[in-house]
């Protein structure tokens, strides 16, 4: 395993290198604010964003899973003592620093996973949100409190949690903002599986090996087309797809995958 810090509270450690030397496919996006429960600062969501420019642009990366240090939280969400000390031009000019955090992960070009524990509230559930899993444990937390202190989820959760439960349940959960324990937030598809407590990060790991020993040129096809797919109507959604499978269908893994399965071995994917 290596590890790599951007800034002083975000760490990417890169799992699965066999003892080669060679780097491994499943990184790990460690939120590492203990202090503060993660509360997302400034200098904090420059260093996700970077972490994920980074992550994004490295063909040898095929599943990111983002966890958290704190014992008790994911992630509690904005920096609201930060934010207080901000005059509005300020806040203005913070702004675009802190969508890059959310948009950089929501972005990743391969399969992410979230592993959540203990609490992840506003812009902490909105990291989640914006990954592809949610893995929780038994003392997750979750919700979009951010009508309560008079703003709105402006992580993406007004657009991402209705994509996952409807818009009348994403209605309730934002307008009410009531915070969601682990078994209903299963129960409500807010999280997609629930494990065991304390297990969120080793059962996310887990799965992001699982999904890396398959072709990285389909993941990030198949990742692309369910994306992009989203909100469209069936017929243009299809086309999404002809062309995300068009992009894969003369590629070297899609040579090795048929190859491999024909002679009854485990495929060595080129990633190209």
């Amino acid at each position: 395993m290596s590890e790599e810090r951007y800034g002083e509270f975000v760490l990417v450690r890169r799992h699965g290198d066999g003892g080669d030397g060679a780097v491994g496919p499943v990184a790990e996006l460690v939120l590492d604010r203990p202090k503060a429960m993660n509360a997302v600062s400034t200098e904090m969501a420059r260093s996700i964003a970077g972490a994920c420019t980074a992550l994004g642009a490295d063909r040898d990366v095929r599943v990111v899973v983002l966890t958290s240090t704190h014992e008790r939280a994911f992630c509690v969400g904005a920096d609201l003592k930060e934010r207080n000390s901000f005059s509005d031009a300020e806040l203005v000019r913070q702004r675009p620093v802190a969508r890059g955090a959310y948009t950089g992960v929501l972005e990743l070009p391969v399969p992410t996973i979230a592993a959540v524990h203990g609490f992840a509230l506003g812009g902490g559930f909105e990291l989640a949100l914006a990954c592809d899993v949610i893995v929780a444990d038994r003392t997750a937390v979750v919700g979009l409190p951010e009508v309560s202190v008079g703003v709105i989820p402006g992580g993406g959760g007004t657009q991402l949690l209705p994509r996952r439960v409807g818009a009348a349940r994403a209605a309730e959960l934002i307008f009410t903002a009531r915070r969601v324990e682990a078994a209903e937030a299963r129960e409500l598809g807010l999280v997609d599986q629930l494990v065991e407590e304390g297990r969120d990060r080793e059962e996310a790991l887990a799965l992001g090996a699982r999904i890396a020993a398959n072709s990285p040129v389909g993941l990030r096809a198949a990742k692309r087309a369910l994306r992009l797919g989203q909100g469209l109507d069936l017929r243009a959604g299809l086309e999404v797809e002809d062309a995300a499978w068009r992009a894969v269908a003369f590629s070297g893994d899609r040579a090795e995958g048929v190859a491999a399965f024909n002679e009854k071995r485990k495929p060595e994917w080129p990633g190209e």
